[in-house]
């Protein structure tokens, strides 16, 4: 067993403990590595959705076939196993949500959401009611002990890191949270899969938008909201028609493919999404560029008073910035900033704030259009 999941496990040994398993192989290994570690390993799945096939399409997760896998690996490690129905929870509190954020012109992120409630929030009561001293999941996210208690760190793996997505995680959530993954590579857990002779073993990874088959959100959201699939204009800055759209929830701002528009004197972005006129504007890259955002219901896991790094998509790179009140400011110009997005600060490694961005302040204003 790695050193890092080791040092994870070892305090648990002899204790119950409820393992998140999506049917998955990092959550899969993790329910390994508390068998072995000699926890006494109740394993947890949530049936979240079964749309067809979404259900059984390689890569989806918390539907049909990943809850076979997970009974499966469950009954290969001999611990016990149980299966809860949570769709309609999923279902008003991740799904809904998603398609009125789209309704809204914002950019949803609902892994996020998804951890905020479904995960972190229903999965941990069941976990205590089960008896269970931790709930342990595959996140690659590290849960260090720091002089105030748990603290929140990025994963070892930096192109697996998970933090970005657990951003709404309580300090009293986080003590009742263990992440036995959180100092591996992911190699090096499908090695594990294998010495443990798990069927997921070569399993695919599970997709970050779980619910939406073949990748085509904006049928689920037509689906939900058909009316939203009314055409408008696209626009520039001074409101002046360039063309028309299918559907604001089929833009994001930084989104350039899908505008058709030419003729153009240089390529155009989507700058803004104005939803009450169901307009898309659009302007050239420049207008993109953001010198802060404000947000919204922000989470504090510990001292962000001083310099950050940030992190305004899950695959942004790292920006400097500061908070200031409700504002996050940036030192340089950050551009395709999409509201509804999540912006996360860390100082070094370790996540110390979070907050959903509703709000853009231009770092070159433009005229809003009429």
């Amino acid at each position: 067993m790695p050193a890092s999941a080791r040092a994870v496990l070892a305090p648990l040994a002899g204790r119950r403990v409820a393992i998140a398993m999506s049917g998955g192989v990092d959550s899969s290994v993790v329910a390994a590595l508390a068998a072995a570690a000699g926890c006494e390993a109740v394993g947890i799945t949530l049936q979240l959705y079964d749309q067809g096939a979404t259900a059984r399409r390689p890569g989806a997760c918390c539907a049909g076939a990943d809850i076979r896998d997970a009974r499966a690996v469950a009954e290969r490690l001999g611990i016990a196993h149980y299966v809860i129905d949570m769709e309609s929870r999923f279902r008003e509190a991740v799904i809904n949500n998603f398609v009125e954020s789209y309704a809204r012109g914002l950019t949803p992120v609902p892994c996020v959401e998804c951890n905020r409630t479904v995960k972190f929030t229903d999965l941990i009561a069941l976990a205590r009611d089960l008896g269970a001293e931790a709930l342990l999941t595959g996140h690659y996210v590290q849960r260090l002990d720091g002089p105030a208690g748990a603290e929140l760190h990025r994963g070892a793996d930096p192109g697996k890191d998970q933090s970005y997505f657990l951003w709404t995680t309580t300090q009293a959530q986080l003590d009742y949270l263990r992440f036995p993954l959180g100092g591996l590579a992911k190699a090096e857990t499908r090695e594990m899969a294998e010495a443990f002779g798990l069927v997921v073993a070569a399993k695919p990874d599970s997709q970050d938008i779980c619910f939406v088959p073949g990748g085509d959100y904006a049928a689920v959201v037509e689906k939900i909201r058909p009316e939203l699939a009314a055409p408008g204009d696209i626009v520039d800055a001074a409101g002046h028609v360039l063309g028309r759209h299918n559907g604001i929830h089929r833009f994001t701002v930084g989104q350039r493919r899908g505008l058709e528009l030419g003729g153009q004197a240089e390529p155009l972005y989507v700058v803004g999404i104005d939803a009450s006129q169901n307009r898309v504007i659009a302007g050239p890259r420049r207008a993109l560029a953001v010198s802060a955002v404000r947000l919204e219901g922000a989470n504090m896991l510990g001292p962000a008073d001083g310099p950050l790094m940030v992190k305004v998509r899950s695959m942004a790179p790292l920006a400097s910035g500061w908070l200031d009140g409700d504002m996050l400011r940036f030192a340089e110009p950050q551009f395709g900033v999409a509201p509804g997005q999540a912006a996360v600060a860390y100082v070094g490694d370790r996540l110390v704030a979070g907050g959903t961005m509703v709000e853009t302040i231009a770092a070159d204003p433009l005229p809003i259009p009429a």
